[in-house]
């Protein structure tokens, strides 16, 4: 079997080691891999706290000269949780190079010095795995995977530096996840610079060299995204349609995010056959698989995202009330009363994990952040609501006519969101667009606006953390509208309830290498609302399993975008909507698919 080292910055198989989409793929394209007959090990920084978290071995020790002094590190490991014979491998610096917060994967950096302290720990994470091959304390690969651009100075060495010239012989392959970040940093008069770092290497630069590495707008600078393309044998992007877009430049103003720089250098890999787009790919369960696929057509009233709700976990309050009973306990409230509680308990158990984790958020500040207190006002008017519909029914079976009760105590349309708040992400949300009465608004205002208009309960959760800036925006807005709950912050079990109980789920992304979410979207059978780009386009397909938007400017997108709601609030809960639910549901992007593309296409095996 043909082993294959992979270097990364997250892993989703490591508690806490995830921040982004990157740790979904080395979580799950492993195992995948492992059916195609290639093995794959994994290696990644510490942190200062990965490695002891899950009690990894500690394989060797030896030091490495960075930073102009000698770095005493240690190589540790521990076995692959989900593939027999495969290896995560950690590298730990002992000087606290790898440690920035406790805890902390990324440094949040500043605008002065942007990837300064980042750039230093990855470089030296790649320094350090150079050297642990080179002096077989690992195992000596038969091709090399390096992702994004913290692992793109392993390239530098490998090809330039004469210290690791045996390791040019092993090919090295390089997947961009995000081109817009791309760790720009000096090339010298900086500590975090590529003269800092490696000193005797950056004089030792040909001219020739250099200019393969230099960034093409700032060349007095390193372009560690860059040294991958134009090192690496083969480049790989997450999507077919990112991989056309990439070769266009860029053009923010008119809301377009192609090369970002770098698209001749991606066109010069197209040209020469060396640049592919792969899918990534979605894991599927027992569960939604059956689901998708024994739910028939014979119920005309009931939709696949009632029968998936049905079949799936039904969340903290359906358990809170089985260990009630199980105890021989009375429920104190009149939501014990036959058949009211059971229609309702994913709805419950979303609030009560929307509580919970903005509970946990409090853990280790002294005060409330303002934008969870409104978080939490607005989930206690819901939960009031709640109240106020369940004695209404109460009432209703204790009069004569006992009229039939209201099983949808929830919002009669929840549009939800899951995703980081940047730019990339939230955009085109945030451009200003005029409504017929002229009142000046934002796009998320003007969707909130049109909510209330047509779905007087319908309720927006978007769930994400990131830009300061953009925070104070969303919770200001949330402050004025009692349908937008803004949850500042990344909770695994809100954000898996959010998928399984959502009606449409927004993703406007400017641009999208690929995206996970809306594959979790679709495969609890939620319909998306999705800007048409990169792995967007290549995903949901409109009018079928949702509503795709375009526009050749940011007013275009923004007009576009909000079109479109309105088209799927006209179409919500009819024919046509079930029947894309039941669709979406069925869709398949599985690893299975992709990892024989990576097998063949991209490590040509």
């Amino acid at each position: 079997m043909k082993r294959v080292l992979m270097l990364a910055a997250e892993n989703g198989s490591i508690p806490r080691a995830k921040v982004g989409g990157m740790a979904d793929v080395i979580r799950d394209l492993p195992a995948a891999l492992a059916e195609q007959g290639v093995m794959t090990d994994v290696i990644m920084p510490s942190y200062g706290f990965l490695a002891g978290s899950v009690n990894a071995t500690k394989l060797a020790e030896f030091s490495v000269t960075f930073g102009g002094a000698r770095q005493s590190v240690a190589l540790l490991s521990t076995p692959h949780p989900e593939v027999e014979g495969a290896v995560i491998y950690f590298i730990d610096a002992q000087d606290g190079v790898f440690s920035g917060k406790a805890q902390e994967i990324y440094s949040q950096g500043s605008d002065e010095r942007p990837f300064a302290e980042d750039a230093n720990k990855f470089a030296l994470f790649c320094l350090c795995v150079a050297t642990a091959i080179n002096e077989h304390l690992l195992p000596w690969p038969k091709l090399i995977h390096l992702h994004d651009w913290h692992s793109a100075m392993f390239s530098l060495l490998s090809q330039y530096d004469e210290d690791f010239q045996k390791l040019s012989a092993i090919p090295c392959v390089y997947t961009i996840h995000n081109l817009a970040i791309q760790g720009i940093r000096p090339l010298r008069g900086d500590s975090s610079s590529l003269s800092a770092w490696f000193p005797n290497l950056l004089e030792k630069l040909s001219p020739e060299q250099l200019r393969a590495v230099i960034d093409p707008r700032y060349p007095h600078c390193i372009n560690p995204m860059r040294v991958g393309i134009n090192l690496c044998a083969k480049v790989h992007l997450v999507s077919p349609t990112y991989a056309d877009e990439v070769l266009k430049p860029s053009d923010h103003g008119a809301g377009f995010f192609g090369g970002e720089g770098l698209e001749a250098d991606l066109q010069r890999k197209q040209d020469s056959g060396a640049l592919v787009g792969i899918l990534n790919a979605c894991v599927y369960d027992e569960l939604a698989d059956e689901a998708s696929v024994k739910e028939s057509l014979g119920s005309a009233k009931a939709s696949v995202r009632d029968k998936l709700r049905d079949k799936g976990v039904r969340g903290t309050a359906a358990k809170n009330r089985a260990n009630t009973q199980e105890l021989g306990n009375k429920p104190d409230h009149p939501r014990a009363v036959q058949g009211i509680v059971e229609q309702d308990d994913t709805w419950l158990g979303l609030l009560e994990l929307m509580e919970s984790a903005l509970l946990c958020w409090q853990g280790d500040k002294q005060w409330v952040a303002c934008c969870d207190q409104i978080a939490l006002t607005r989930i206690a008017g819901l939960w009031r609501r709640v109240w106020l519909s369940k004695d209404t029914q109460l009432s209703k079976l204790q009069s004569a006519d006992k009229p039939s009760m209201n099983k949808h105590i929830g919002p009669n349309m929840l549009v939800t969101s899951v995703g980081r708040l940047t730019d990339q992400k939230v955009l085109i949300l945030r451009q200003r667009v005029v409504l017929a009465n002229g009142q000046r608004v934002s796009v998320l205002e003007s969707i909130l606006q049109a909510l209330a208009q047509t779905h007087p309960e319908g309720v927006f959760i978007l769930l994400g953390s990131g830009d300061a800036k953009i925070a104070r925006e969303f919770s200001a807005i949330a402050a004025g509208y009692a349908n937008f709950i803004f949850l500042n912050g990344y909770d695994e079990a809100v954000s898996d309830a959010l998928y399984r109980n959502g009606d449409l789920f927004m993703m406007p992304s400017s641009f999208e290498p690929c995206g996970i979410s809306q594959m979790l979207a679709m495969k609890a059978g939620q319909i998306c609302l999705v800007h048409g780009v990169g792995g967007l386009r290549d995903t949901v397909a409109d009018n079928e399993t949702g509503y795709l938007f375009f526009g050749d400017s940011l007013a275009g997108q923004a007009e576009s975008l909000l079109g479109r709601f309105s088209d799927a609030l006209g179409e919500y809960n009819s024919e046509k909507w079930q029947s894309m639910e039941r669709l979406a549901s069925q869709q398949r992007f599985d690893w299975a698919s992709s990892a024989l593309k990576y097998r063949q296409d991209l490590y040509e095996f």
